[in-house]
């Protein structure tokens, strides 16, 4: 078999109805659409419509709220840092700050901070400036020789 002689089976690939193509083809003049009325017609795409009874999404009741004062931390382990530090992107003796994990790579942009949580262990001692962190993260950061201030008054 030769790659110019490669073809679907027979009957595998059917050709597309044309409609609206003269009464002869069977699916000429009203293309299958019926007659007259809003769905006969172009553009029309009615997703919801129950016949006039209230639709099941206005039957529910509306639930929750979007908070538009949330922060939007970048969430970053100790283990990410570790790995940052041992590939030589940060600096173990410069404080690791937004802007650093930014350049090193670990973050791609800066949201409103840094979010520091305790996946993973740190080798050596690394201070920290970020937005937030979690207790056990405090912890561990401190346990391996380094500190961690927290900018935003947000450490639980």
């Amino acid at each position: 078999m030769k790659l110019n002689e490669l073809r679907d089976n027979e009957g595998a690939v059917k050709s597309r109805t044309r409609v609206a193509r003269g009464i002869g083809s069977g699916k000429g003049k009203t293309g299958g659409r019926g007659v007259k009325g809003q769905k006969s017609r172009s553009g029309v795409a009615i997703k919801g419509f129950e016949g006039g009874q209230m639709p099941l999404h206005r039957r529910l009741p509306k639930r929750g709220f979007t908070n538009i004062f949330a922060k939007d931390y970048n969430i970053v382990s100790l283990a990410r840092v570790q790995e940052g530090i041992d590939a030589g992107k940060l600096d173990a003796s410069a404080p690791v700050t937004v802007e650093a994990l930014k350049a090193a790579g670990i973050v791609k942009r800066i949201r409103d901070g840094v979010r520091l949580l305790a996946d993973g262990a740190l080798k050596g001692a690394v201070s920290f400036e970020v937005a937030g962190a979690s207790k056990a993260a405090i912890d561990a950061v401190e346990k391996a020789g380094g500190k961690v201030v927290v900018l935003g008054a947000q450490a639980e």
